[in-house]
């Protein structure tokens, strides 16, 4: 796997920025880049597991493998969802199986860094480098908006 680096600069504290990523209303409106109807099904608390889902009832099984609020969220994709059933054995979610996400935020003079490194498998990288710009903007635009 390949690890990808994403970041931008966002003019609110980090907590707002934090909340923006987490909370499940604005979690479903900046992850809609990636897909639409994208929401998470658990618990963001550590070692805890939780499921990213899209409209069509498919996406990813993953833990939330370290929590540390406002600073840093590392997710643990560990399998696949089709058709509302979990894959842990196939070929494809192999590939996948371990890849890590990780979302940090940092603030200096009330800006915050968000900065976003994660692992991905080669066929995913042209997405993710056209889609995760795209993301990063509306968490920017909702972090920042009164």
């Amino acid at each position: 796997m390949k690890q990808l680096e994403f970041s931008i600069q966002i003019n609110a504290p980090k907590a707002k920025v934090w909340s923006t990523l987490l909370n499940d209303k604005t979690y479903r409106l900046w992850t809609s880049a990636f897909c639409e109807g994208s929401h998470a099904i658990g618990d963001w608390s550590e070692g805890n597991k939780i499921l990213f889902l899209g409209s069509e009832d498919a996406g990813m099984t993953s833990m939330i493998a370290r929590h540390i609020p406002n600073e840093f969220i590392s997710i643990q994709h560990l399998g696949m969802i089709a058709n509302g059933v979990e894959d842990f054995n196939s070929p494809e979610t192999k590939k996948w199986s371990g890849a890590l996400e990780n979302y940090s935020v940092k603030e200096a003079e009330g800006i915050t860094e968000l900065l976003i490194e994660m692992d991905s498998v080669e066929d995913y990288e042209a997405y993710f480098r056209e889609t995760w710009p795209k993301a990063l903007q509306q968490v920017k635009e909702l972090s920042e908006a009164t």
